[in-house]
């Protein structure tokens, strides 16, 4: 859970009025973040474009990492199996199974 501090607290009715200086604030990193409320709850929160396309990289090499460890992970069951160390499955097999 992210955690807000008062002044990135902002209520939907006020964002859209002064709109500028919040987008100012968000721009010059005032602020590294603004929740917009309705109704008391957080509907969207603003970061600056550098921030988000930071976030961006994190999920994509976040990913990356993910499929490279299932690859490799792929690989050494491969080995295993080839090595007679593991028994393959024929996929019918496995479906039947289920």
């Amino acid at each position: 859970m992210v955690a807000y501090e008062n002044e990135e607290l902002i209520p939907s009715s006020e964002f859209a009025k002064k709109f500028g200086m919040y987008l100012a604030q968000i721009k010059s990193n005032t602020v590294e973040k603004l929740a917009v409320l309705k109704n008391n709850r957080i509907e969207a929160v603003i970061v600056s474009k550098d921030e988000y396309e930071r976030m961006q990289e994190a999920v994509k090499a976040q990913e990356l990492a993910e499929f490279k460890a299932r690859v490799y992970h792929s690989l050494d069951e491969a080995e295993l199996i080839k090595s007679g160390k593991k028994k393959a499955h024929h996929i019918d097999t496995l479906w039947d199974e289920l």
